[in-house]
């Protein structure tokens, strides 16, 4: 057998082997295992998780909000969100206040040191978005639209929130 022969039957290298690749859902799985490990990886010298960038980028998009709603929309558990916004307060990011008009509810607000932790969070991600990019190149933006019209479907929102409610 020659050297390119060889070559030619070893599998390239892929996060995904095998047949399981032939599978979109396990496809997702696994590559958001893949980038979930090396987003935390970047993230760990903030002392902050994935869950909580999560948080935080709700409330830049949002502005203040209801913890509850908040949960919700993020589907994450109350006691998790709570514990969320527990560390997040530590690090002086968010603060949690009685809603006036309704002292049962707690509204949550990013403060100035939470707005400044989510800019270093989006630079260290943006490092991991770069990787995928450049394997990706001209084709990124489609596979981000792509991931986006999946993020949306009707029917997997429906099987999921069904599973969770």
């Amino acid at each position: 057998m020659t050297g390119g022969a060889q070559a030619s039957e070893t599998p390239r290298p892929s996060l995904v082997p095998g047949g399981i690749g032939q599978h979109p859902s396990c496809l997702l799985v696994r590559l958001g295992q893949v980038a979930y490990r090396l987003q935390e990886q970047a993230i760990d010298p903030l002392g902050v998780r994935v869950r909580h960038f999560s948080v935080l980028q709700m409330l830049v998009d949002l502005g203040a909000t209801g913890q509850v709603d908040l949960g919700r929309q993020l589907r994450i558990d109350p006691a998790t969100m709570a514990a969320a916004l527990d560390h997040l307060e530590s690090l002086d990011a968010v603060v949690r206040e009685r809603d006036p008009a309704d002292r049962r509810r707690y509204v949550v607000a990013l403060t100035a040191e939470g707005r400044r932790l989510h800019e270093r969070i989006v630079t260290a991600f943006a490092r991991v978005d770069r990787m995928i990019d450049d394997e990706l190149g001209d084709r990124a933006t489609d596979l981000l639209d792509s991931l986006r019209t999946i993020a949306g479907s009707q029917p997997l929102i429906e099987a999921f929130d069904g599973e969770t409610a």
